[in-house]
């Protein structure tokens, strides 16, 4: 075969292989039927190739096609299955409500872009889930049923130091309470019963948003997703958030004594979840009585 006509075959395979990768079958056939001055075995053997091309290019865009269909099928599957990030929650008494609340108003002076308590509820998380949001009903059944066994208007808890949860400069303070023995069974049961509603991941869409906070920085994400186990069992930290301020100011703030006090629940609520754990939306709520 003459030098010349292998680098015209040669350059035109190269096109029609760049055709295929672009336009599909479409544009190969419309290069196909250009007329080269070669020999009838030669013109052969290009169409041949040709063919191979061809069928390479109506592959590709089949598997694109089917790429494109499968990634419409996701995004159908979770627009169709959309998920709430709770906290089933112990509304702690008037002895607590009152020590958050002063705590509150001393961080929103030194760090105003914080939130205030008027704004969400001072609570004890016990278990924060992704649960579908078709089942929420089923969830809170499920919790107030295991809420009504529990007795928990009896109990005295314990509140003993500050802690904060860093991020960036910032923290995440809380105060803190002594864990019990009934405070880990009652996380169990909840964890059970909400069990077959859950789900394993969820989205900034699964949280209430404002305009003044529109969205939710991955921690608080991760931390729903991971509470099963990160923060359950022996792990468990039960805590009363009460604001946020420079880190700076916390370590300070958690150096000074602590005068621990009593306090018992009052009820218990389901939330929906904002920025930073925070109880934005009451879902439900129980009266707990002794």
């Amino acid at each position: 075969m003459p030098s010349e006509f292998r680098r015209t075959l040669g350059g035109f395979a190269a096109l029609a292989l760049l055709a295929a990768l672009i336009s599909g079958p479409g544009m190969l056939f419309c290069i196909r039927r250009q007329t080269y001055r070669v020999s009838h075995d030669q013109e052969n053997r290009m169409f041949r190739n040709l063919k191979v091309l061809d069928a390479f290019g109506i592959a590709l865009a089949s598997l694109l096609g089917l790429a494109s269909l499968l990634g419409f099928a996701a995004t159908s599957r979770a627009e169709q299955n959309p998920v709430t990030a709770i906290d089933i929650a112990l509304e702690p008494d008037a002895a607590m409500i009152q020590h958050a609340e002063a705590v509150n108003a001393r961080l929103l002076k030194v760090f105003p872009k914080g939130f205030s308590l008027g704004e969400t509820h001072p609570h004890i998380s016990t278990l924060q889930r992704y649960v579908r949001t078709a089942d929420l009903d089923k969830v809170y059944a499920a919790a107030g049923a295991i809420l009504a066994k529990s007795k928990a208007a009896d109990w005295k808890l314990k509140a003993f130091k500050y802690y904060y949860i860093p991020w960036k400069d910032i923290g995440l303070a809380g105060v803190v309470i002594k864990p019990t023995d009934d405070l880990l069974k009652l996380q169990q049961s909840l964890i059970d019963a909400v069990a077959p509603f859950t789900a394993k991941i969820g989205t900034a869409a699964a949280f209430v948003t404002t305009p003044e906070e529109p969205g939710i920085n991955k921690p608080t994400i991760d931390y729903v997703a991971t509470f099963v186990p990160k923060a359950s069992g022996k792990n468990f930290n039960p805590h009363v958030t009460v604001g946020i301020a420079d880190q700076h100011y916390l370590k300070d703030m958690l150096a000074e004594p602590f005068d621990e006090f009593t306090f018992s629940p009052a009820g218990a609520s389901i939330y929906q979840l904002g920025n930073f754990g925070t109880a934005r939306k009451k879902l439900t709520t129980w009266e707990l009585k002794p």
